[in-house]
């Protein structure tokens, strides 16, 4: 996490050791798997090793410490195995030579799959019980994973995949719509148990804050030559002290509404979201 995940490695400074241990081993097994993906190798390469571990993680080989530490987890916090295939059908869709996600229901789903899912089985790490809560969860996931589309169309492009048009309108308006998930997911976060409530908030405000970086960016050429969005850590600073304005304000809000019931209609044709909450 503290390699590959500076964003996060700075939100579980507010968790405890113990919880974050525990979503260490999260990101571990999502971060092995996704490198197998995004790897040099060749397309049949790769394929062959995300099948071997695919293959692992189902056949519980607990001689891989990855396969044995995800398998404990999902064991002791009571997380559905079908969550963790929902992520593996997810990054499976972009081993092919080229990928093309064109409306929103296959981006929605997409988005659900590789990280709304993460978002689910972290609200489980955290003992989050309400419904709504974990329908929360799956909403910041997928927040954050438009952003990431939105910040990576360059290095995306390189890679043969397509997510979203290579231009700044189309690239404003994913942020646009990330940015309505992870209002969806502010109320959500009242539900976390309060020991681990603040370490969210913050992850939730620093990643927020890429996408309002993309939405000055003033033109496509400066989008393309801006290189790695990223927050800075005098940024990541100022965003955990407004963090403890959001932090007081959950004490306040109180909502049993969720604002994304049209979206997750949309995914529920497809996965049924209920079994996996």
């Amino acid at each position: 996490i503290s390699k590959h995940a500076k964003s996060f490695n700075w939100a579980g400074f507010f968790l405890s050791k113990d919880t974050f241990n525990k979503c260490s081993i999260l990101y571990d097994f999502c971060r092995s798997v996704d490198d197998i993906v995004d790897g040099d190798e060749t397309l049949d390469v790769r394929k062959k090793k995300f099948l071997e571990f695919k293959s692992n993680f189902i056949k519980k080989n607990l001689s891989k410490n990855v396969i044995k530490n995800i398998h404990e987890l999902l064991e002791r916090e009571n997380i559905s195995k079908k969550i963790v295939g929902d992520l593996f059908d997810g990054i499976e869709s972009d081993l092919k030579s080229a990928v093309i996600i064109s409306n929103k229901k296959d981006l929605l789903i997409y988005s659900y799959r590789v990280a709304g899912t993460v978002g689910l089985m972290m609200a489980k790490i955290l003992k989050v019980k309400d419904v709504y809560a974990l329908k929360g969860a799956i909403d910041l996931g997928i927040a954050m994973q438009l952003t990431n589309i939105a910040r990576d169309v360059v290095e995306d492009k390189k890679r043969n995949r397509s997510y979203v048009r290579h231009d700044l309108n189309s690239i404003k308006e994913i942020i646009k719509i990330a940015d309505t998930f992870y209002s969806s997911a502010f109320v959500a976060i009242k539900s976390i148990p309060v020991i681990s409530r603040f370490s969210i908030i913050v992850a939730r405000r620093v990643y927020k804050k890429i996408g309002d970086k993309i939405l000055k960016i003033e033109n496509i050429e400066k989008y393309n030559n801006v290189g790695k969005i990223y927050v800075s850590n005098i940024g990541k600073i100022i965003e955990t002290l407004l963090s403890f304005y959001d932090f007081i304000e959950l004490f306040f809000v109180s909502s049993k509404k969720h604002l994304k019931e049209n979206e997750h209609a949309i995914i529920n044709k497809e996965i049924n979201l209920d079994e996996r909450i």
